[in-house]
């Protein structure tokens, strides 16, 4: 990663141009049996079309409040960086009525109604799939997104000192995001296996911002406590994991 790098875009920029093809984000779904892995450079053309929705269709701008009703999931790890992108605020689990969009999973569509801006419904099924049937109120992310263009320019530069993400009820610039993510991350290019949730620091900087922010990757697990142990250290050897963190 480059020194000079301040935002999360930033980051994801760099690591494009160093190594598209490798790894960055690789999904479980323990309820399910789901497994997605997105390289660099699959992840960055998400964050390219949803940061196209995000800025063309639903109007957001730089400062803009976004809730994120999400769990820990590939799709929310785009959205973030999407935010990021664009310079609005991702509010992680925020007040939908305090926010100018929200963007909540299935289990969050009636606490996501009190939002009285633009509202996307993501589906969080396999590979992306839409809504058997729209939720009433909501655009379906899977239907909207795979329109939108391949690359992304933001209408005015993100600046790193403005507010950037909100999770756990602290506040993080772009900046802090960045080296906060470099400093809790001692090791560069480890290879962390997650099962902590979104919905603290701690799990954003596992689960994201640290392999992102130091050339590594992360294997990120929802409800990981379906595994036994000796399933998970399976799982971490079969993922070639360095770290674990749950």
């Amino acid at each position: 990663m480059n020194a000079t790098d301040r935002t999360p875009a930033d980051l994801l920029r760099s690591a494009l141009a160093a190594d598209p093809g490798r790894p960055l984000v690789t999904f479980y779904d323990d309820a399910t049996g789901e497994r997605v892995e997105l390289s660099v450079a699959t992840f960055a053309n998400w964050v390219a079309k949803t940061a196209n929705l995000l800025q063309g269709d639903l109007a957001a701008q730089p400062g803009d409040r976004v809730a994120l009703l999400l769990p820990a999931h590939w799709q929310t790890a785009v959205w973030l960086l999407a935010c990021a992108s664009v310079g609005t605020v991702a509010d992680v689990g925020g007040n939908p009525a305090a926010a100018d969009v929200v963007v909540s999973g299935p289990d969050t569509l009636d606490a996501a109604r009190a939002c009285r801006g633009e509202r996307i419904a993501l589906a969080l099924r396999p590979l992306g799939g839409r809504f058997p049937q729209r939720p009433e109120g909501f655009a379906d992310y899977a239907v909207e997104v795979p329109g939108q263009g391949d690359r992304f320019a933001p209408f005015a530069p993100v600046d790193p000192e403005e507010p950037a993400l909100i999770v756990a009820g602290r506040e993080f610039s772009a900046a802090e995001v960045v080296e906060r993510a470099r400093a809790e991350t001692t090791e560069a290019g480890t290879r962390v296996l997650s099962g902590l949730p979104y919905d603290t620091w701690d799990g954003l900087v596992a689960g994201l911002f640290g392999p992102l922010a130091t050339g590594g990757s992360v294997i990120l697990c929802r409800n990981l406590a379906e595994l036994d142990e000796d399933a998970l250290a399976r799982r971490v050897e079969s993922e070639k994991a360095t770290a674990l963190r749950r």
